[in-house]
């Protein structure tokens, strides 16, 4: 219900009507799973430099169906960042304009259900830019894997302190691991994780 509200006075702000299947009902049993990385960790001072998404449709990864973007940033690249996701600077002489990337992403995910990891994040990142741009925030209903997976073990083992660590979940989940810090590489095993997780019998995803 608070949702229902929230989208209403969300979508009022809507700029450009071409935007407006955003707002839709979505498909039944899809979902896109994405990550992005950044020139650091702060929303209001830094910037995206790549987005990587993936389509699931029901129990499967449709890797043909996916978004990989690399962005020219406005800001600095923060050494930290760097040593993180080792993309350089000069690597992003060849990138996008956001403001093109970001239409180009809104196409891809469209009215799907949104997964990812520290997804609130990715989310608050995408709409730094889309707000100015279009008037609102993504509408989409978004789902955190790892508070998915936190209510999942809880209800196993109540009394104990939850691993929520990317590697952790990981592990325990048996996914395998492809390279870290590509946005491409962690929106797979994300979606991996999240599959794995939709598929337990005591796992609601609404």
């Amino acid at each position: 219900m608070f949702r229902t509200i929230q989208n209403y006075f969300n979508k009022k702000n809507l700029k450009d009507e071409r935007y407006s299947y955003l707002f839709d009902n979505p498909v039944d049993d899809e979902y896109i799973c994405f990550d992005c990385e950044t020139t650091g960790l702060s929303v209001e001072n830094d910037d995206i430099i790549s987005i990587g998404a993936v389509l699931i449709k029901g129990n499967t990864i449709v890797s043909s169906e996916k978004f990989v973007k690399f962005v020219k940033p406005k800001t600095k690249l923060q050494i930290e960042a760097i040593k993180v996701h080792h993309i350089r600077e000069m690597d992003l002489e060849e990138a996008e304009d956001i403001d093109n990337v970001i239409e180009e992403f809104l196409k891809f995910i469209g009215n799907r259900k949104l997964v990812g990891y520290f997804l609130e994040f990715d989310i608050a990142m995408v709409n730094k830019y889309l707000k100015p741009k279009i008037g609102i925030k993504l509408p989409n209903k978004s789902y955190e894997v790892s508070a998915i997976y936190h209510d999942y073990k809880i209800e196993k083992i109540p009394q104990s302190n939850v691993d929520l660590r990317f590697d952790a979940i990981m592990k325990d989940l048996q996914v395998p691991e492809m390279g870290k810090h590509d946005a491409y590489n962690d929106a797979i095993m994300t979606a991996m994780m999240f599959l794995k997780l939709k598929n337990q019998p005591k796992v609601k995803i609404k």
